[in-house]
């Protein structure tokens, strides 16, 4: 399944990108589209199991990770 993460810094984007657990794949950086942010404009797409989940992150770069559906995003980590 496809995900799209979006983050506070460009150095989030990458520092995810680096860090990423074993069963995310297929990473690519990608502009943010508008209709999930505005913050830093830097995204990354990827691609995970169906039951993918996101406990946080402890730098505290993530802003929200939405999972890729027919009807478009659901929301799967926010950190507000």
């Amino acid at each position: 399944m496809q995900y799209i993460a979006t983050f506070y810094s460009h150095f989030g984007a990458i520092r995810f990108k680096n860090e990423a657990h074993p069963s995310v794949t297929d990473i690519q950086l990608m502009p943010v589209p508008r209709d999930l942010s505005s913050s830093c404009g830097t995204g990354i797409r990827f691609q995970a199991p169906d039951d993918y989940t996101y406990s946080g992150d402890e730098s505290g770069e993530v802003e929200q990770i939405v999972r890729h559906t027919e009807n478009g995003y659901e929301q799967i980590y926010s950190s507000t």
